[in-house]
């Protein structure tokens, strides 16, 4: 019997898997150049943990969780062998835009420690992976499978305070994939500043 037809037969609504069986999917493949100018894509990094964090210095919601929230995160992450992409998509003159030189200063006062920072002013990683807002994380696993997309937290305000009261879900998310559990929370709706595309 088809997924589908069990939800029905159960009396469930067609959506009650949707987050599940949306984020069970592959992460799409990507190139993109970084800070340093290294062309980086997802299959560099095939067999790893990979978190993706959508940014834009500019959103007062990215400044409430580079406070220290982010920083500390991604240390933490990366001690655990897990790769981190910053990935900027803001289009060349809106809010958030980096060059190169721009980027690589904004992550040193920031004291910001992933593992590459990406441009994608052309937006092409962005549409790939819908990305909506800043932050809008996704975390994929060693399989390369995406199993965890949205908020970083289950709190969604850019209220600095409000960081010690929320559930970080991208931690707990990663708690999960390490200790080789399904990720509890697959999906919370992103929340933060529009990703600037070109055409919007």
């Amino acid at each position: 019997m088809s997924i589908t037809r069990r939800l029905v037969a159960a009396g469930l609504p067609l959506t009650a898997l949707v987050p599940t069986l949306a984020h069970a999917k592959p992460a799409p493949e990507f190139t993109a150049v970084d800070a340093d100018g290294k062309t980086r894509s997802l299959s560099e990094f095939r067999g790893k943990t990979v978190v993706l964090e959508w940014v834009n210095e500019g959103c007062p919601y990215v400044k409430k969780h580079y406070s220290g929230n982010m920083q500390g995160l991604q240390q933490a992450a990366r001690a655990d062998g897990v790769v981190w992409l910053t990935i900027a998509s803001s289009a060349p003159g809106k809010q958030g835009y980096f060059d190169a030189p721009a980027a690589k200063t904004w992550m040193e006062a920031k004291g910001a420690r992933p593992t590459a920072l990406l441009l994608d002013g052309d937006n092409k990683v962005a549409t790939l992976y819908k990305a909506k807002t800043t932050p809008h994380m996704f975390v994929i696993d060693k399989t390369g499978a995406v199993v965890y997309e949205g908020a970083i937290d289950n709190i969604p305000t850019s209220k600095v305070e409000d960081l010690g009261k929320a559930k970080n879900l991208v931690a707990a998310a990663l708690a999960d994939v390490k200790a080789g559990r399904k990720v509890a929370t697959p999906f919370e709706t992103p929340y933060g500043c529009s990703v600037k595309y070109k055409d919007a």
